[in-house]
């Protein structure tokens, strides 16, 4: 069984926790028992605008009800705010940025949405401003790394993929109109600074994977573009959408004031995981997880 230094659970405190949530940090949790991973908890707090202390708050008292353990990061509010926001490793995040710039990779784009919407159906990213040199310096422009179709690989836990960046991120924004780094660009830069090898997210996020790999590529060699990836099914609202932390039906904090235990929570995760037997605790969640996904 291969092993691995980190794993981690990345929040962001833009509404409180949902039960996608639970999912996503209940499967962490069983694959890094699995590998013998240690977790990290990194809270994704780059959009200052959407940032609330009761988010929070409540990041912290939902893993603390849901008995999640973990071994790195922050541990209270006041240490969040004090050493593990991301506002912190802002310098990290823009010494990348002129590493990118230095090699050429990065021109200004001044279209909008609106503008790349009416121009392409899918919202894929024509290059209209790849070759009109708007400097870098000009205000109101993101920043977008000029992308190519390169193989790339993943390494899952079982077999590797190799394909190309998809279509949809060509040539993906890397720093945004207000002059903050894209959660591209800082998730990557992030997992590399903490040397995060195991990679867990949801199947929403396959895309999001192969960015960061091009961007890990263009980096002095790091954990990243070695890791394993591991993208896991979604909760859906009714079958049809995935959960949104909008949807206060759903989140823990709704769930509780109704009434629900963690025990009632971990059973309704481990029936839509179609686990043979109920589960009712992160430990039970873990076994059933690991003894299903054994040969």
């Amino acid at each position: 069984m291969k092993t691995y230094r980190l794993t981690r659970i990345a929040p962001t405190p833009s509404g409180f926790l949902h039960l996608g949530n639970a999912l996503s940090f209940a499967i962490t949790y069983a694959l890094a028992k699995r590998h013998g991973t240690k977790i990290m908890l990194r809270i994704d707090d780059l959009d200052q605008n959407r940032v609330k202390m009761s988010y929070v708050e409540d990041l912290f008292d939902t893993l603390r009800f849901l008995d999640f353990p973990w071994h790195y990061g922050p541990r209270n509010v006041k240490e969040y705010q004090d050493s593990f926001s991301q506002i912190h490793r802002m310098p990290l995040y823009h010494k990348v940025l002129d590493q990118l710039v230095g090699k050429n990779l990065v021109y200004a784009c001044q279209c909008s949405r609106k503008k790349i919407a009416q121009s392409s159906p899918d919202g894929s990213y024509p290059g209209t401003c790849r070759a009109k040199h708007i400097g870098l310096g000009h205000k109101q422009v993101n920043w977008r790394l000029k992308t190519d179709q390169r193989p790339l690989t993943m390494q899952m836990e079982s077999n590797e993929l190799v394909s190309p960046l998809p279509a949809i991120m060509k040539d993906f924004i890397i720093r945004k109109k207000d002059g903050a780094p894209s959660y591209q660009l800082a998730s990557v830069v992030d997992d590399i600074h903490y040397g995060v090898d195991l990679i867990v997210r949801g199947d929403d996020l396959q895309d999001s994977s192969w960015t960061q790999l091009f961007i890990a590529d263009l980096l002095p060699e790091n954990q990243f573009s070695k890791g394993t990836f591991y993208h896991h099914p979604l909760l859906m609202d009714n079958g049809e959408h995935k959960l949104s932390k909008s949807a206060g039906s759903t989140s823990i904090h709704g769930l509780r004031k109704l009434g629900k235990s963690k025990e009632a929570i971990y059973q309704q995760l481990g029936v839509f995981m179609g686990f043979s037997e109920s589960v009712f605790s992160l430990e039970e969640f873990e076994r059933a997880f690991n003894q299903k996904r054994l040969p």
